[in-house]
């Protein structure tokens, strides 16, 4: 079975209870957009407003949910109080009046005062593995702001036209803006060289983020010592249970993820990689597999180390889609954690398989990386 297929599957069983309103709404979007992708070069694009006044950061800010210890029904309140505007809009038409208004949203230092009227009463909601939820959506019919300040890193990107967007990212990244900032900076074209700005679809601007931030850190890691023991972090949030193991090699990455009785009685294993020379074409097991390799390269940055990474996650019953924040902030969690050391190989899997729900063997038979790891000797684990 294909992960895509797989997440379909669990999504469609889902059904949750999102906002209920009329035609019209007033309030404060956190800032928030969405860019869509279907049916691109012209996309649906628009705010996401909260129905509510005031601070509203809360709602569409990732990074502070694990620290918080936000449980997955309070993100999902947080989330699916969103509603989504939509207007068909071409991907390089940056003059467009709606682009303008969601440029002024994500570029605001703070929650910035809405008001929309629909062409119909919003319905539904939106869960995907790979960006974050939201409530009810609908096409627009008139959309409104209020003054909005702009944050001043953000706006200093924008009006250097020609800065390359990967330039602005890291730069920006440095120097303490958020992911999430970024991310929503780069899909309302708001970064990048004049004439190759555009509009960039949501889930596309997060794996953009996160790929060239991984791969900005691990060229710095290329620099650094490599490690001298056998690693573990772990960490467990969201009905997931994370564990990282650092090998001392030069760069190497596999991402294996166990999804244990979340439909019903399925036990599937998805798993991609990389060697030290990189991966060509886009990871088959989708966006988390950035966001992952981000976490992982900028803590070994940090810190002046290199280290190849091999990662188990399993995910468990009552786990929901949640977008790949999921993953990138608790393996960045995971990674501030003081780590369990280990001489060999074979004490670091141990530790690791006393750990798991599921066999090792059944990890060891998807993957690449680590049967290349253990092919040296026999192994007993199960």
């Amino acid at each position: 079975m294909l992960k895509g297929s797989y997440l379909k599957a669990l999504t469609s069983k889902i059904q949750i209870k999102s906002v209920s309103m009329g035609k019209e709404v007033e309030g404060s979007t956190p800032p928030s957009v969405f860019i869509g992708s279907w049916n691109y070069p012209k996309v649906f694009v628009g705010p996401m407003i909260a129905p509510q006044h005031g601070d509203t950061t809360i709602l569409d800010t990732p990074e502070y949910w694990i620290p918080q210890k936000k449980t997955t029904e309070e993100i999902l309140r947080y989330r699916l109080s969103l509603i989504r505007g939509k207007e068909s809009v071409k991907v390089t038409d940056l003059d467009n009046k709606i682009v303008e208004k969601l440029q002024e949203i994500v570029l605001a230092k703070s929650s910035v005062e809405s008001e929309a009227k629909f062409k119909h009463i919003p319905r539904g909601f939106s869960l995907s593995d790979e960006h974050l939820p939201y409530g009810p959506s609908a096409l627009l019919e008139d959309f409104s702001v209020g003054n909005a300040y702009w944050d001043r890193k953000l706006e200093k990107v924008y009006y250097d036209t020609d800065r390359k967007a990967a330039d602005a990212i890291i730069g920006l990244y440095e120097e303490g803006a958020r992911f999430s900032q970024l991310q929503k900076a780069l899909s309302v074209g708001a970064m990048g060289v004049a004439k190759k700005r555009k509009l960039v679809p949501t889930r596309w601007a997060i794996t953009a983020c996160d790929s060239i931030l991984a791969n900005h850190y691990i060229e710095q890691t290329r620099n650094f010592e490599i490690i001298e023991n056998y690693e573990v972090f772990e960490f467990s949030s969201l009905n997931n249970y994370y564990a990282i193991l650092l090998l001392p090699t030069a760069w190497q990455y596999e991402w294996m993820e166990a999804f244990l009785h979340v439909l019903g009685n399925e036990e599937v294993i998805f798993s991609d990689y990389e060697t030290n020379r990189g991966k060509k074409g886009y990871s088959t097991v989708g966006g988390c597999y950035y966001s992952c390799k981000f976490a992982i390269a900028e803590a070994l940055a940090r810190a002046r180390r290199q280290a190849g990474a091999i990662v188990f996650r399993e995910a468990y019953n009552g786990y929901v889609p949640l977008g790949v924040f999921n993953v990138r902030e608790n393996v960045r969690h995971a990674m501030k954690q003081r780590p369990s050391e280990f001489q060999s190989l074979r004490q670091a899997l141990a530790y690791i398989s006393s750990k798991l729900k599921l066999p090792l063997s059944r990890f060891v038979e998807k993957s690449t990386l680590l049967r290349e790891a253990l092919s040296g000797y026999q192994t007993t684990l199960a």
